[in-house]
């Protein structure tokens, strides 16, 4: 029973992961649209882009044991695939600064994953060492892809804004990390349940803050506007004052 139900929640979890990689797709056709990246983060991309390098080889039967993860490997592959992209469209839009940090910092995930897959493959030879090993990066990847929306989070609260950071992306988060939660319980799988679990905490943090602070999204634009008001009015006058002549003149 529980094999067939680890399954099906594998596969759920695959279609719920693969709108949480497309939920992007509308920020950077809003990037792609006015040819500049704002104030969005590029962290969140790339700490996903390592998690998915990671879990896509973890789940290879390289690593684990046949192919008893072949649904993680699957929608990994798929992630490290938006993800590539996402990043590739940020470097082109970014200014000069930020297209230097994202580069040097895709380079040494890239490394880091480079280092994982030649020692697993020729320095550790059980199955079991080799989940451990990679298993354990995995779990760092996650936890700092887990949690780098708290950059997003800190900008939402300074700014009292939730522009930058889209509902959908927090909510397929939470839901890909409750799925793939329940599908390690299942398989008795600490390297991809403990991330899950920290996982729904960020999501349920986001939608908290998104639902706060959704409500207050239109007031700074109300200020403007009255103080714009103000300004006619008093030019108004003063035109209407400068067009009269002073009674001793009439």
């Amino acid at each position: 029973m529980f094999p067939d139900l680890r399954v099906t929640t594998g596969i759920i979890g695959s279609v719920v992961c693969l709108l949480l990689y497309a939920a992007p797709i509308l920020t950077f056709k809003r990037v792609i649209k006015k040819g500049s990246v704002e104030e969005y983060s590029c962290i969140p991309y790339i700490l996903t882009l390592f998690s998915s390098l990671t879990y896509t080889w973890y789940g290879l039967p390289v690593v684990s044991s046949g192919w008893e993860n072949l649904t993680l490997s699957g929608i990994s592959s798929l992630g490290v695939l938006f993800e590539s992209t996402f990043i590739s469209i940020y470097i082109w839009f970014a200014p000069r600064g930020k297209k230097k940090l994202v580069m040097a910092m895709v380079s040494s995930i890239v490394i880091i994953f480079g280092m994982a897959v030649f020692f697993s493959s020729f320095s550790i030879h059980t199955h079991q060492m080799r989940k451990v090993f990679v298993g354990s990066i995995g779990l760092v990847a996650s936890i700092l892809m887990y949690g780098s929306p708290l950059v997003a989070v800190k900008q939402v609260i300074r700014t009292k804004s939730v522009e930058f950071m889209p509902f959908y992306l927090s909510l397929f988060s939470f839901l890909t990390s409750l799925l793939w939660m329940l599908y390690g319980i299942l398989g008795r799988d600490v390297f991809l349940t403990a991330p899950s679990c920290i996982g729904c905490l960020m999501g349920i943090l986001q939608l908290v803050v998104y639902c706060m602070y959704n409500k207050c999204k239109e007031s700074p634009k109300t200020n403007p506007d009255i103080e714009q008001a103000d300004v006619v009015k008093v030019t108004t006058s003063q035109d209407d004052t400068k067009g009269q002549k002073p009674l001793s003149e009439s």
